[in-house]
Formats: structure tokens, sequence, C-alpha cells
């Protein structure tokens, strides 16, 4: 399938409507250069409604875009992660307001940046321990470390994580050891109170495997991806599947340059330090499955990954005080479309479509860096997976563009 279903109208959306998703991707960014190419699929009560690629995978050697395109999903992994972790919490391995000292005691002692910098800093004891709902939700105090460049202006914890080597590019890293250095950087602030991006959902994948006793390569494989049929979702891509790995760009002073070359990529070879927050790859059909999955309330073919109920959990808005984004954000504070926008256990989901300026209420969804999107209403009973490989995520703003076209299409 390559364009609008036959069935699209009797879903209940306008065949020419939804047509105009591929038309805005083709004119608006594959012929012009903003992206070299892109694969977006749209489902609705489970029947794909559309299905289209656009443009080149590998620009340098003119290779077009594919369904079976593999992509850098990035953060678009924290979701599998998550989930992953809940399925754990299902089976009473843990309370979501357990602390993470529990597991790992290296966080027994956190400290609470208050003002100040290098040996002037000056920093406060945690008022509670870390939990694990906290990591769940960006809302630990953990930050990035200054690794994400543009979110957020540098603060002066980012030159501890520096000073540790806190996921230090290309460094060879044990989760634990990871955890263990996390546990001496200072908070960015109090736990609970506020909510920053950061590297928690790696953390997250840390506790999966000291509480599964398993790599978490092979839990998330035992558990997700495998019953799921991800089959080209994985930390590595195999060499037998390395010709299908599309190339990355970046955008510099407004050109679209080669970053990482397919051929040479990275993703390539072993990982040194397995992201639960960031580190798979995988095709728009593996997470469309995963999608699938979450639209059907934790089940697909047979295989239940995690209960409904649990699910809606997880949907939930747990930001403190129950307040949108653009309130508890301590870094973009009202960036990315974040009025409106509350955030659970792994996903962000619109809790205010007035203030969000969209016209859905309760899905839920995330992206990843390299301008991946994703999202599911069970309302419209809809899905969402849109993949392209461009960074910054922010340079286009594709999640409000398919919000838009997608819902406009819809008629019953």
């Amino acid at each position: 399938m390559n364009g609008v279903s036959p069935h699209a109208s009797e879903l209940g959306l306008d065949p020419a409507r939804l047509a105009r998703v591929g038309d805005v991707l083709r004119t608006r960014y594959v012929e012009p250069g903003r992206i070299a190419g892109c694969h977006v699929v749209v489902t609705r009560g489970g029947t794909t409604v559309l299905e289209e690629s656009f443009g080149l995978r590998d620009r340098e050697r003119s290779v077009a875009m594919g369904n079976d395109t593999i992509f850098r999903i990035y953060s678009m992994t924290k979701p599998i992660t998550s989930v992953a972790l809940m399925a754990l919490w299902e089976t009473g391995e843990f309370q979501l307001d357990d602390p993470v000292a529990k597991w790992f005691p290296s966080w027994s002692d956190h400290r609470v940046w208050v003002a100040g910098a290098g040996a002037g800093m000056i920093t406060e004891p945690a008022r509670r321990p870390v939990s694990v709902r906290d990591l769940l939700s960006h809302t630990s105090g953990i930050s990035y470390g200054g690794l994400l460049p543009g979110w957020g202006d540098w603060h002066p914890v980012d030159a501890v994580y520096k000073e540790l080597e806190v996921r230090k590019p290309g460094k060879a890293q044990t989760l634990p050891e990871f955890m263990d250095l996390l546990g001496q950087v200072p908070l960015r602030f109090q736990p609970g109170t506020a909510y920053q991006y950061s590297l928690s959902t790696d953390a997250c994948g840390a506790l999966v495997e000291r509480i599964s006793g398993e790599p978490l390569d092979v839990h998330l494989q035992r558990t997700v991806l495998g019953p799921l049929g991800m089959v080209d979702t994985a930390f590595q891509v195999a060499e037998e599947k390395a010709h299908r790995l599309a190339a990355n760009y970046l955008v510099v002073d407004g050109e679209v340059q080669l970053l990482d070359d397919p051929e040479r990529s990275p993703f390539l070879r072993t990982p040194k330090f397995l992201m639960g927050g960031g580190g798979l790859t995988g095709t728009v059909a593996d997470y469309v499955r995963f999608c699938e999955m979450l639209r059907r309330g934790g089940e697909l073919d047979g295989h239940r990954i995690v209960g409904p109920r649990t699910l809606e959990l997880m949907r939930a808005n747990h930001l403190p005080g129950g307040r949108d984004l653009a309130a508890c954000d301590v870094d973009l504070q009202g960036d990315y479309n974040s009025a409106g926008v509350g955030f659970g256990l792994g996903f962000a989901s619109t809790i205010d479509p007035v203030r969000a300026g969209r016209p859905n209420r309760g899905d839920f969804y995330w992206g990843g860096a390299a301008s991946t999107v994703f999202w599911v209403d069970p309302v419209e009973d809809l899905t969402v997976v849109f993949m392209t490989q461009l960074m910054p995520s922010s340079t286009h703003d594709f999640r409000g563009d398919l919000r838009n076209l997608v819902y406009s299409a819809l008629i019953d």
C-alpha cells in the first residue's frame, strides 16, 4: 500500500482530505530538500488508512525511502522501556513511590542544587529519595547534563555531569556504573517538585536490568519486542539489515548536512551502553505494532504486554499538582507547545485541548531526536507514526502539521 486506503471512507475519514498528508510532506518538506525522505502510517480501529514513503533514505547514494527503512528512533525508545518497567510493576516487583536507592544504594544521599557553580556550588539534602515514579515522569531532578544541545540553557549542574563523565559519548559504561555516577550528581530540583526532560529513562533501563536480572536488550526482546513481532527493532542494526539503515542529517545554518553515514554508523556495531532512553533503531512498521498494542489497551495478537488499567495509569498526568508542562518544566517553560500538555509514566498527553490548541483530548505521544513522532488517540481510535532522520527535532513541527491534517480528515 502506498497512499490512502480505499477503506478510509468506511472508517470515517475523507479520502481527499487524508491525501493532503502526503501532499504536504512531499511539497513542503521533501521536494524543497528540507528533509531527505520520510515514511508515515495512519491507522484507525487497527486498520491502516494511509501509508506513504517519500524521497530518499540515503541522499548521498540516491537510495529511495522504502517501507522497510530502519530509522534511529532515539527517544521513542523511552515508551518501550517504560512499558517494560511497568510490566515488572504489575508482578509486584516494586511500588511507584519506592526509592530507587532500594536497588542502587548510591542513590541514598542525593544533594540538590540551590545556587552557585563549581567549588562555590551550594546544595542541600534531598527532602525525600528519588522514586521510580520520579524517573518515569521526569520529575526526579536529573537532567541531560548538557548532552542535548538546544534543550535548555547550560546549567551549573551540567558541569558536574561533564566532570564525572556521565554518559560521555563513546565511553564504555555499564548501567550500574552509570547509576553510581548519577548518584553523585546534584539534582536540579527537589524530587517530585518540577519536570525536566532527562536521563531518567536510561535509569529506568538500569532498573529493568536490576529487577529482572536480565540485560536490558535481552529483557526488552523477551517481554516486548519479541511478543509484538517488532522484528527490526534493536540496539544494533544486524549486518544483513545494514543496507536498510537510513542516513541521518543535521541542519547547520539552514543547510541539511550528513551527520551519520549509514555505512559507517555506530548503530552497526555492538553498543557500549544500552540506552533505555534513546538507543533503539527500528522501522515504522514495528512501531505501528507497538502503537497498536497501546491502542488496544496493552494487547496485540494474543500477547498481553501490560494490563489496560496499567496503561491508563501510565497515560494519566503525573506532574506535580496536576499542572501542565508549561508550568512545571524548569528548562523549556512554554516551548515545544507544552501548554495544556501533561506527562505520565513514559508519555506526554493532551490534558487541556483549548490551551494546547488541539482538537483532541487524551492522546498520548512522544518523539525522537531525529524528528520521529508518534501518537495514540484512544478516543478517536487513531494511531500515527512518522519517521524521518533530521536533527535537531525542533527544526520543523511535524507533529503539529500531521495533527492538523489527520484530524481535519475525520468526518464521522
